[in-house]
């Protein structure tokens, strides 16, 4: 099963640095899900002038609760940078 997940950083005066911080082990563990098919594409979400402020990812898992399991050592959760997570069914459309 496909989920969309939309999330949104921290808006205090340290969440762009702890974003920063965290960016490095947060790639790592999305290549590794990307080896294992349950990252299946994603990016940052950014504002006017660039700048990330939130993340989109479509995941495929199991079931809702086997991502919720995997978000519990995501490091933008663990390390407070996404504030608002918002997570949908999805299906991704498959264009020949």
């Amino acid at each position: 099963m496909q989920f969309l997940l939309i999330a949104y950083d921290a808006t205090d005066s340290e969440a762009y640095e702890r974003r920063l911080r965290a960016r490095p082990e947060h790639l790592e563990k999305v290549a590794l899900l990307k080896t294992s098919g349950e990252f299946l594409l994603g990016g940052a979400i950014l504002d006017e002038n660039g700048k990330m402020t939130g993340s989109m990812i479509v995941y495929e898992f199991p079931d809702r609760s086997a991502l919720e399991e995997r978000l519990k050592d995501e490091p933008y959760v663990t390390q407070n940078v996404w504030e608002k997570i918002e997570i949908r069914p999805f299906r991704l459309a498959k264009i020949e």
